[in-house]
């Protein structure tokens, strides 16, 4: 059985690609995180400052997956 997904909120910092972003994470590490396929086939461009909704794995806590936009209550 794979190991499940870790899931997290972010907050994007600059955009060094087109579809690499690089995003600050609640604790304050800052990480590299690029865009799922169907955002990047349907060519979503966020924003500095923009929440994200991303999925990390356990292995690697440096890279991870944009989901979307976090729909959650601003903190």
């Amino acid at each position: 059985m794979p190991d499940a997904s870790i899931h997290t909120h972010g907050m994007v910092q600059d955009r060094p690609g087109n579809v690499l972003y690089r995003v600050a994470l609640p604790n304050g590490k800052s990480i590299l995180a690029h865009l799922s396929k169907p955002l990047a086939e349907g060519h979503a461009v966020f924003e500095a400052g923009d929440r994200l909704l991303l999925e990390l794995t356990p292995y690697d806590f440096d890279t991870a997956r944009i989901l979307g936009r976090h729909q959650g209550f601003l903190e």
